[in-house]
């Protein structure tokens, strides 16, 4: 693969110019022929959103894609072939998503990484079916990626349903009898995780004594906070992206509240203590929610992937970046599945076949745990439980099993 020399920043900023000025795409990296590569490379498209305003999520995740392949290429490739990455920006959006798998398609990958987001997801993993091409996307968390998608659609990370389960499980064990949601009521993700909490909360006999709505956009929740105060519960559940969740707890805690929040893996990067937090250590105790990954996690493979990153982008990895370095991971390992079993056109409908079996019948050791599919898409896969240190560093207070 070839790199141009560019700084991240002034590189997100010509991605923005780019597709706002001439409505195409960018390609990072040189591309073969028709049919899946040349005889020594292979494609393999990665897409998300690079520029708007979700490009905070795909940018994480394809660098953590690109440190997978370069590593794998500077190994020798996938069973003697190099990788060669067609990046494409959908921009958020799943017209567009359905578009750039097109595009994709008809460049002759052999596979695709992405989509991020799950509308777009959803909408490019319908799209995928007729052409049963192999599809790992590393974070798009709503259980329509994979139920409205076919055999060929797989993910790196739990689903919101999932972790809905997991985290009532969570209050259930630490004892928190009554709790409190507040949440988006206009996201997919706030409200299918939401709709898991509530199910499972009734079953572990956890009573919500209020439940909360809130519109995008919106930056003073204090009279929701109010309202759900006033029904004094054990813990409040948030769901929510981190930006939001941060003032949410900051202002929760200037009224008072002292008890637990619990919420799942939108927090991620809700504090950085080298750099930008969204709320402060202090009243980031008693906090806690569920992630595939953490940086502080002292798992030797987790400390070299880590240092890894650190040395090519000069920053601590989040999870999106461990889940888009797994995601890459998860395709590389059907691919030398499907070569391994004797396939010379991975482009070929025989080819595309060959890969997916490789990942349905394969077992990865990724930085965020062993991932494997023992039913569909779906991964069997661990989960951390994250709290804070008094300074508002993540630590890790356990690592939860696979649950059916």
């Amino acid at each position: 693969m070839r790199f141009e020399k560019i700084s991240r920043r002034s590189f997100v900023r010509l991605m923005g110019v780019t597709a706002a000025g001439m409505g195409s795409s960018v390609v990072v990296t040189a591309c073969g022929g028709s049919s899946g590569g040349s005889s020594d490379t292979i494609k393999i498209g990665v897409m998300g959103p690079y520029s708007g305003d979700v490009a905070q999520y795909g940018l994480p995740c394809r660098y953590g894609a690109e440190l997978y392949f370069e590593q794998i290429n500077s190994q020798g490739g996938i069973g003697g072939k190099q990788v060669e990455l067609n990046e494409q920006d959908e921009k958020g959006d799943a017209t567009e998503a359905v578009n750039v798998y097109n595009k994709l398609v008809e460049d002759g990958v052999v596979a695709i990484l992405g989509d991020i987001t799950s509308t777009p997801t959803i909408a490019v993993a319908q799209a995928s079916v007729a052409d049963n091409m192999p599809m790992v996307t590393p974070v798009a968390t709503a259980a329509d990626v994979v139920n409205q998608g076919g055999n060929n659609v797989f993910r790196a990370c739990f689903t919101d349903p999932y972790q809905g389960k997991l985290m009532a499980d969570f209050a259930a064990e630490r004892g928190l009898k009554t709790v409190g949601i507040i949440y988006n009521v206009g996201g997919d993700y706030e409200v299918g995780v939401t709709e898991a909490f509530k199910d499972e909360a009734a079953k572990k006999g956890i009573s919500i004594t209020s439940e909360q709505a809130y519109q995008a956009g919106d930056a003073d929740f204090n009279s929701q906070i109010t309202s759900i105060l006033s029904t004094s519960p054990d813990a409040i559940f948030c769901p929510n992206y981190y930006q939001d969740t941060g003032k949410i707890i900051t202002q929760a805690r200037k009224q008072g509240f002292s008890g637990s929040f619990i919420g799942t893996d939108g927090w991620t990067a809700i504090s950085n203590p080298e750099g930008q937090s969204y709320a402060s250590g202090q009243d980031l105790q008693n906090c806690y929610y569920c992630a595939a990954f953490s940086a502080n996690d002292e798992d030797e493979k987790v400390q070299q992937f880590v240092s890894d990153y650190k040395a090519k982008f000069n920053e601590t990895p989040t999870s999106f970046c461990a889940m888009g370095y797994d995601a890459a991971m998860v395709l590389a390992e059907g691919i030398k599945a499907a070569l391994d079993s004797g396939v010379s056109d991975l482009a070929s409908d025989d080819g595309r076949q060959a890969i997916i079996d490789g990942i349905k019948n394969g077992t990865v050791d990724g930085v965020s745990g062993q991932i494997s599919y023992p039913k569909n898409g779906d991964p069997a896969k661990s989960t951390l439980i994250i709290g804070f240190e008094p300074d508002g560093t993540e630590k890790v207070e356990e690592s939860v099993p696979y649950q059916e």
